[in-house]
């Protein structure tokens, strides 16, 4: 008998210990990471195309690339129509495809479900969901005219999607439970109401012109002073009041001009109250979804957002209720049970749209953005800076079929590569103040800050060319092309020795106390890189290695990316007599 209560015993830890491997985002200092197996990984990830998955038979020659370009997770959709093709018929084979797959190539997963919306369209629900329009209704615009987005404010459409991501969500714990392929899930696409700055359905108007929710008012008595930056500056702009209908408690909407013309700052927050509006019940819809599937397999979940710009500067022009730092709030109250917001990051202001995400302990994971070379450098800023989790761009489907010789062409590649092999380091220093990163380019060529006992100054490099030393180009000579951005990170080791992963920024330092000691010097600087979290040294540099320093600095090549640990050292004036 004691023999059995021994056994129940250690099969309860036992699953106990299963249960806590599992894919978990976990608080480290001001950063959140993503813990796998126990132990926190960066998601070096890309986007297939969103047909892609759909046949393992066009995969089948994509996946060897993906490896090759040094991916470690990939993202992958899982449609609602080729799950439940019928009505409580579910057909999961496109999803044992993905992970067998993946598997097959050591490769990790996070799962997109495009169901009640895609890029604000509702084109990736079953036939049976489009034809049953009375059942499932659509939004309507101001005149009347239903468009082809599902409703947000309806309970038939929320609880369908809900029910077959439940089914998903069992599928996937069945199958992957103890493997943990599967990292994320992804709720929906780029969800929002386009065309129109919010629904005019019947339903929604009463909704619009009743109270806002109860739990909305209790939300914002708690957090009043811990609203993101717009919403407070709107409700206080208000009156901060919690009793009302929308337009009374958040005013009445700022109107743009229904077109893409015309003067206009897309900062500015036209149509706010209808993007709010929309914020709440969309997030109340995905943090419905999320929280069933969650009841079968609790593993993270993000909701990610096609964004506000120049061109999309309101709701309707973007996807309206979106999940947008400016509707944060909305997805904090309706939708807690979606663990991240995450930006489709296309726009050139791309610093600024990850310093506005990362704000309200939303960590930062960007599911789809550009590669190449501009890439490298915001990856990199993004890591030491924002506690990046992880960074994806779109399409790789299509670099996957050059294989090895694109891995070795593709500035990417050749960064996940070097961050994979440094990845534990990286994620030690997250969440410190050990750690920096920095971004420069043609319109900011500079960035200073304090790192220990220094200041750092990160500048955009400029090739040393015939020109820039007032002298003709012999013939036939050609210059280096200039960069036109640059970006970082440095981390302050133990010891007072810092180590630099740059591509085309020059490092330079100088003391943040002078006192006794105003001038510094380089100790020692090498190259090298990290395997499996050793640090493997190339050269030591010196001599012509080392002028382009001036003696205080990184020696990092134009257009490469490199890493290098520094050493420097203080000294003054000897106090001696002169004649």
């Amino acid at each position: 008998m004691n023999k059995i209560l021994v056994l129940i015993i250690l099969l309860s830890f036992s699953g106990i210990d299963l249960q806590a491997q599992q894919p978990v985002l976990k608080k480290k200092g001001d950063a959140t990471q993503l813990y796998v197996d126990g132990k926190p990984m960066l998601m070096l990830a890309g986007e297939l195309g969103n047909s892609s998955s759909s046949s393992e038979a066009y995969l089948k020659d994509v996946w060897p690339g993906l490896k090759a370009l040094n991916y470690n997770t990939i993202l992958a959709a899982v449609t609602w129509e080729m799950i439940e093709p019928e009505e409580g018929v579910f057909d999961f084979s496109s999803v044992d495809h993905l992970i067998r797959s993946a598997r097959q190539y050591d490769l990790k997963l996070v799962l997109l479900w495009f169901a009640s919306w895609k890029n604000a369209a509702s084109t990736y629900i079953p036939l049976w969901v489009k034809k049953d329009y009375h059942r499932f209704p659509r939004a309507e615009d101001a005149s009347g005219k239903p468009v082809e987005i599902l409703s947000a404010v309806s309970e038939e459409n929320m609880k369908a999607d809900a029910r077959a991501f439940r089914s998903l969500m069992k599928h996937i714990a069945q199958v992957d439970e103890t493997e943990h392929t599967v990292l994320m899930m992804q709720i929906e696409n780029e969800p929002g109401i386009l065309n129109t700055p919010r629904d005019y359905s019947p339903e929604a108007e009463a909704l619009f012109n009743g109270p806002i929710p109860e739990d909305l008012a209790q939300y914002l008595k708690k957090n009043k002073n811990n609203l993101s930056r717009d919403l407070a500056k709107v409700w206080s702009a208000n009156g901060s009041k919690t009793k009302g209908t929308w337009e009374e408690v958040f005013g009445e909407s700022k109107i743009g001009g229904w077109s893409h013309t015309g003067e206009f700052d897309w900062h500015d927050m036209y149509y706010y109250t209808e993007e709010l509006f929309m914020g709440y019940y969309y997030a109340r819809y995905m943090g419905y979804v999320a929280a069933q599937g969650k009841k079968e397999y609790d593993i993270p979940m993000y909701a990610n957002a096609w964004l506000k710009g120049p061109d999309y500067g309101w709701s309707g022009m973007h996807p309206g209720g979106g999940p947008l730092p400016s509707v944060m709030d909305m997805y904090r109250c309706a939708g807690p049970a979606i663990d991240i917001l995450s930006p489709d990051i296309y726009v050139p202001h791309f610093t600024e749209i990850v310093e506005w995400y990362d704000q309200l302990g939303n960590p930062l994971f960007i599911p789809e953005t550009r590669g190449g070379e501009l890439g490298v450098s915001r990856l990199l800023w993004c890591l030491g800076e924002h506690n990046l989790m992880g960074f994806s761009p779109f399409g790789i489907d299509r670099s996957a079929r050059t294989g090895l010789a694109g891995a070795q062409a593709d500035p990417l590649a050749q960064a996940y590569k070097l961050i994979d092999g440094m990845q534990d380091i990286i994620l030690e220093y997250q969440g410190t103040d050990k750690i920096r990163g920095f971004f420069v380019d043609n319109d900011n060529p500079e960035q200073s800050f304090v790192l220990g006992e220094y200041i750092v100054t990160a500048d955009l490099m400029r090739p040393r060319t015939y020109a820039s030393m007032g002298a003709p180009a012999p013939a036939g000579v050609r210059n280096v092309p200039e960069a036109t951005s640059g970006g970082g990170f440095i981390i302050l080791l133990p010891g007072g020795e810092y180590m630099v992963m740059a591509r085309n920024v020059n490092v330079r330092f100088a003391p943040a106390q002078p006192g006794n000691l105003p001038y510094i010097g380089l100790g020692t600087l090498s190259e090298g890189v990290f395997e499996n979290g050793e640090w493997i040294q190339g050269r030591v540099l010196n001599g012509d290695q080392i002028h382009g320093s001036i003696f205080t600095g990184t020696g990092l090549k134009m257009n490469t990316l490199g890493i290098q640990r520094v050493t420097l050292y203080r000294y003054g004036n000897r106090d001696i007599k002169r004649r």
